[in-house]
């Protein structure tokens, strides 16, 4: 397996099955948009003619993008049928790990300690593949006026352990903000937005408050701080890019002054400490003996700059394109 360096930019599953017989996408991707992005750019397609199943797992941040991936896809290979679940990363390592995936979306780094070495006892070869990076993004509800900007420290004292049942009032968080209840909801413990965004604010992964409204769909976080004008959430950038009209983003403040989340501040790693990678992984086994995974993920990589801008995604640069598709040269041996 390649050990990549992460760069400085860094309750129910819902299963999201893209149809290979012309079935419209599900989820937030635009369809029509996603499955055109590829062919306008010139890049390559698959001409051999492919069937089968294609079964990916993981991310709620990372699933959209692989959803959008499929469907373009699909209109070069209508016979390949390309699942796609969003149970969270940490979920979707299970799955990955136990060998019931080809693919594994992942808005973290898979874990060397406790998640590797289960695929390893199971025989499970792999490689990472970085297609998209991130803004994890704080958002209020659009009628909230007092807060723009919330520095890492307010951001721990809301979220950390400590905070539980006594942390519930803006005013608690900053004297100027009005007396307004504070309602909180965000990723849930499968999720890798939940292990970065614990790990970057409370200083320990997995260490949060648990009095708040806790999802590994990132589209039930919408639609909780939407409907509460006193909420805060967390989420990936793109689901608040789709949601403007009910939320807003907040700066932060990581130490050198307020900066808002967007896809200049998140690429040259000054959005600070909420820069993430985002990655797919592919397993060996299915990548060499499936030539509908082969093909898919061969056509992701391809085009996974086209298909980020298409489905509202931090698009990756020309080199991680490169180095990915020498990557995946490599683990097709």
């Amino acid at each position: 397996m390649r050990t990549r360096q992460v760069p400085r930019v860094v309750l129910l599953l819902l299963a999201l099955t893209v149809l290979a017989l012309g079935a419209a996408g599900c989820g937030r991707v635009e369809d029509e948009d996603s499955a055109d992005a590829p062919a306008a750019t010139g890049e390559s397609a698959p001409t051999e003619k492919l069937s089968g199943d294609v079964i990916a797992d993981g991310s709620s941040t990372v699933g959209p993008l692989t959803i959008g991936a499929a469907t373009a896809f699909r209109e070069v290979q209508p016979d390949v049928n390309v699942e796609v679940g969003i149970r969270g990363t940490g979920g979707g390592f299970e799955r990955f790990c136990a060998g019931e995936t080809d693919i594994s979306d992942a808005s973290r780094p898979i874990d060397e300690e406790d998640e590797a070495p289960v695929c390893a006892d199971a025989g499970i070869e792999y490689d990472d593949y970085y297609v998209a990076i991130d803004a994890l993004t704080l958002i209020v509800n659009a009628e909230n006026d007092w807060a723009t900007c919330l520095t890492t420290e307010q951001l721990k004292t809301i979220w950390e352990p400590e905070a539980e049942g006594k942390i519930t009032n803006w005013n608690q968080v900053d004297p100027s903000f009005p007396d307004e209840p504070l309602t909180l909801a965000g990723a849930g413990t499968d999720s890798g937005t939940f292990d970065y965004f614990t790990e970057q604010i409370n200083g320990e992964e997995g260490a949060s408050r648990t009095d708040y409204n806790a999802s590994e769909d990132d589209n039930v976080t919408v639609q909780a701080v939407a409907g509460d004008k006193g909420a805060l959430g967390y989420l990936g950038y793109t689901y608040y890019e789709e949601n403007t009209d009910t939320l807003k983003a907040l700066e932060i403040d990581g130490g050198g002054g307020c900066v808002a989340p967007s896809a200049e501040t998140a690429r040259d790693g000054t959005y600070a400490p909420l820069s993430r990678p985002l990655f797919i992984y592919v397993s060996t086994e299915s990548l060499t003996t499936k030539p509908q995974v082969a093909g898919f993920v061969d056509y992701y990589l391809e085009n996974v700059i086209a298909l980020a801008e298409a489905n509202q995604f931090i698009p990756v640069t020309e080199e991680d394109v490169t180095e990915n598709l020498s990557t995946l040269q490599a683990q097709q041996g």
